[in-house]
């Protein structure tokens, strides 16, 4: 397997790298449905893919990671679920920033942060200043956020300044990633055909890669798999190539 993963990551051009993925981390009930396991067990397996691809993506340059982690559907779930995905994040965090910290990882969030209980965003914002001192990646937690909600409240904060009309410009500016690069290429993992509502301004023209590779199972193989289905394509912007 080690054979293989360094094979793939020899072939990548670390001068044509994506300088924002972002994904959308589908699959953890269906890993767990398929092993006959209760759904919180898969999203537990979920957390433990993300350092792998956290350092994968530092090690080889790429400027900035945003994981959908939770989104603004997701509150239809059972109590239980939600309650224990939630447990899983805070525990996540305790137990990862130190790693980040050595990694030179940056961590910051979007979403409607203030829709959370009081005790994850405490952690939140302890984990984002233990880090903000680093320049490496810049991992994004997308939490409580909806592409819908996040272009609404962009158009609101405008208007607020007293701005009369909107322009692209003025709208990104407003934009819970303002300060990122637009994201470049979205994964999508668990093979569904869909963006579910997720950076929906910022991906107009990013490339998108959907593998069938359920999220638990989803390694380095598969993200540098990924990163070189990115480079063998030809980013045309509406042009001619």
């Amino acid at each position: 397997m080690q054979r293989e993963i360094d094979k793939l990551l020899s072939q990548v051009d670390r001068t044509r790298l994506p300088k924002h993925v972002a994904i959308i981390m589908d699959g953890n009930g269906r890993w767990a449905k398929k092993r006959h396991l209760p759904r919180l067990l898969g999203h537990r397996a979920g957390t433990k893919a993300v350092r792998p691809i956290v350092e994968a993506a530092g090690d080889l340059g790429i400027q900035a990671l945003t994981l959908y982690t939770f989104s603004t559907e997701n509150w239809v779930r059972p109590r239980s679920e939600i309650s224990g995905l939630m447990t899983l994040l805070k525990q996540t965090l305790r137990r990862e920033v130190d790693r980040l910290d050595e990694k030179n990882v940056r961590l910051q969030t979007i979403g409607d942060i203030a829709g959370l209980a009081p005790d994850i965003q405490e952690e939140l914002k302890k984990s984002c200043d233990r880090l903000a001192k680093n320049t490496g990646l810049t991992l994004v937690l997308a939490l409580n956020y909806g592409g819908r909600w996040d272009i609404l409240q962009a158009c609101n904060a405008a208007l607020a300044e007293g701005h009369t009309r909107v322009t692209e410009e003025l709208l990104s500016s407003h934009l819970q990633t303002a300060s990122l690069p637009e994201p470049d290429f979205l994964i999508r993992t668990s093979g569904e055909f869909r963006v579910s509502n997720f950076l929906l301004w910022q991906i107009a023209y990013a490339e998108i890669c959907i593998t069938p590779v359920l999220w638990p199972d989803f390694g380095p193989k598969e993200f540098y798999k990924a990163i070189l289905e990115y480079q063998a394509r030809e980013r045309r912007f509406g042009g001619v190539g």
